[in-house]
């Protein structure tokens, strides 16, 4: 009897809960043009196949809103549902799948998994995955590589053995033009060859993401994957996005562009509607995650 009623309290505080975040939170739907729950997003998963969450890493709504999104998706989608993650890197999928499958410690997973800083932000999601036997893409390029690129260009990749493409997306990668690099350009500013290494790191970080969810797809047929990155990587369906709609353009994705504006109470949608399928806007009075 008093297990019953401490799970009936338990439920009762994570509806509480859930009901107190709802009010820091509004997410809307651009092309239905109105104002829609997580729920609605999952009802729209029905026919697509990859969905982007572009997040500020340091967003402690989005952050819970990606681990709502992820359990009701794999919910409706049980066994049909995958994590992908730029917050770990390629190199460290088999630690990922030992940590998941309970044959390490979590101490042996943050280090040698060289989990991000703020990992406690991600543990839900990679905690929920392990409890539930879901799989998880480690899909960003290592460190050593993108330094490699930042100091001397895509052209340095052309001098990796055939091992380390184990771990990359075929050569060459393409550097995209148009509105992505007009975006990175006015984010660092100028056009000289400094800031053109690092956008070419850009396009490593966004060709590998886009090769490894690609790689899953194809050996797991039918699966829905939920793909978490700074949302630089995807607003606009540019970055991560578009090298993946070009990589497999029978794919149908949606992407999510989440943030904090000042202006939450009142939204000027119309404002962001450019930035993806759904935007959600975060209420900027809640203490960042770091």
């Amino acid at each position: 009897m008093k297990f019953i009623l401490l799970m009936i309290g338990l439920s009762i505080s994570t509806a509480l809960y859930a009901q107190e975040i709802s009010s820091h939170y509004k997410i809307y739907d651009v092309k239905k043009q109105k104002n829609i729950s997580v729920d609605d997003i999952i009802t729209d998963m029905k026919t697509v196949d990859v969905l982007f969450f572009g997040e500020d890493h340091n967003d402690s709504i989005g952050h819970y809103l990606e681990a709502e999104i992820f359990k009701k998706l794999s919910t409706a989608y049980p066994q049909k549902t995958a994590l992908s993650l730029e917050m770990f890197h390629t190199d460290v999928q088999p630690e990922v799948d030992e940590y998941l499958a309970g044959l390490i410690s979590e101490k042996n997973f943050i280090k040698e998994g060289r989990a991000w800083g703020n990992y406690k932000d991600y543990k839900p999601l990679i905690e929920y995955a392990k409890t539930q036997h879901i799989k998880v893409i480690a899909a960003n390029a290592a460190t050593r590589y993108s330094n490699a690129v930042t100091m001397s260009g895509l052209k340095a990749l052309e001098n990796f053995p055939k091992t380390s493409f184990n771990f990359l997306p075929p050569t060459p990668i393409d550097t995209a033009k148009g509105r992505y690099y007009e975006k990175f350009t006015e984010t660092l500013g100028g056009h000289n060859m400094g800031p053109m290494k690092i956008y070419q790191t850009q396009n490593l970080w966004d060709a590998t993401m886009a090769w490894a969810i690609n790689k899953f797809i194809k050996a797991n047929k039918g699966t829905k994957v939920l793909q978490l990155n700074g949302r630089f990587h995807s607003d606009e369906k540019l970055g991560t996005l578009a090298k993946l709609a070009q990589a497999n353009p029978k794919l149908k994705i949606l992407n999510i562009s989440s943030f904090s504006d000042n202006s939450f109470s009142s939204p000027d949608w119309e404002k962001f509607r450019n930035l993806g399928d759904y935007v959600i806007i975060t209420d900027p009075s809640v203490k960042r995650s770091y």
